[in-house]
């Protein structure tokens, strides 16, 4: 709890003296005024969070939280959840979809177990296992109230620790069978929306087993009771852990001055925790594209960020979160190398 603490003092807000001298020399580049729209406004919030009118974003890196879910035996994912200690196993081996984004992005990718149901030996993968996988949320809460601080913590540290290498920005991304689940749960709560207008398909499930998992959801928040204004009581009561992990990120990313990029789905359930925990996090944040998962749209609009793409992508893993860092370096690249009206000689 003292390293949650710290890091909550540490959030502050942008810094509105680089983002005016931005904004000033924004609108004096060699191009017509606001031509290169939601760019603009990339680097304006960059010179907000980082205090440099010209940031950088050139050292990159995907911090992917993996964590089972006890909800899993509710019947509300296709797939088998030994996949979550398989699936985990490959992000060393670099032959996972955001893997192979990340090298087009030049970005690493580290994977962090935080509640696999299972003993990994993969060289490669971080152990920083608080249990085996949460409890089902459908009989009680999924986690303790410490164990999700521990969650949190876990996201802190991971994040802190990749600041200090030099990384300048992050993006969160997970492997978990049946973390739709969760997120939709948070998300309902957060919003006060009725989960069957957030449950979605997941990894594919038929539309009757969708109406079933809003059910569960239903039943979770009805059997656990979260405080919608306390973060950390959602978090523990119908989260997840590697979704903890992906909010403690987000806080460190806030109180270091490093930007987070939000992912997905699940990604914006974390942020939307970590929103919760600390308004100003949002402040810190990118969201990169609107999920085709069914909750999405309530999601981003709940969180109050516009995601920049729309592929139609629901995968996960930092998939989304790795497209963003190209544009997201495309407007310092805009920023750095236009010249300005007056370096061209016009006045």
């Amino acid at each position: 709890m003292k390293l949650l603490k710290e890091t909550l003092k540490g959030i502050k807000d942008l810094d509105k003296e680089a983002m005016k001298k931005s904004r000033a020399r924004i609108d004096n580049l060699i191009k017509p005024k606001g031509s290169l729209g939601r760019l603009e406004e990339i680097v304006e919030k960059l010179a907000g969070i980082t205090g440099n009118i010209f940031p950088k974003v050139d050292n990159r890196v995907v911090i992917v939280m993996a964590g089972d879910h006890g909800v899993y035996e509710e019947g509300v994912a296709p797939d088998p959840q030994e996949l979550t200690a398989i699936q985990t196993c490959n992000f060393p081996k670099g032959i996972t979809g955001v893997c192979a984004l990340a090298k087009q992005a030049r970005a690493d990718v580290i994977v962090v177990d935080i509640g696999v149901a299972a003993d990994l030996k993969e060289l490669g993968v971080i152990n920083r296992k608080i249990k085996y996988g949460t409890d089902n949320m459908a009989k009680g809460p999924a986690m303790t109230r410490d164990e999700a601080i521990k969650a949190l913590e876990v996201g802190i540290e991971i994040a802190t620790e990749e600041i200090k290498k030099g990384r300048n920005l992050l993006t969160t991304g997970e492997m978990g069978i049946g973390n739709t689940t969760p997120s939709a749960a948070i998300i309902s709560v957060l919003g006060e929306y009725d989960p069957h207008e957030i449950a979605g398909r997941g990894a594919g499930l038929s539309e009757e087993k969708v109406s079933h998992k809003a059910e569960v959801i239903k039943r979770a928040i009805e059997v656990n009771k979260p405080d919608k204004t306390d973060g950390i009581d959602v978090l523990s009561k119908v989260g997840g852990l590697e979704i903890g992990g992906m909010a403690g990120v987000m806080l460190a990313g806030a109180a270091n001055r490093v930007p987070v990029v939000v992912d997905g789905f699940i990604s914006t359930a974390a942020a939307l925790i970590a929103c919760t925990i600390e308004p100003k996090v949002k402040n810190y944040l990118f969201a990169s594209h609107a999920s085709k998962e069914k909750g999405s749209a309530k999601a981003s609009e709940l969180l109050g960020l516009e995601p920049m793409l729309n592929m139609e992508m629901r995968l996960g893993e930092g998939t989304g979160g790795v497209l963003a860092f190209n544009i997201i370096e495309a407007a310092t690249f805009m920023n750095s190398e236009m010249i300005t009206f007056e370096e061209a000689g016009i006045v």
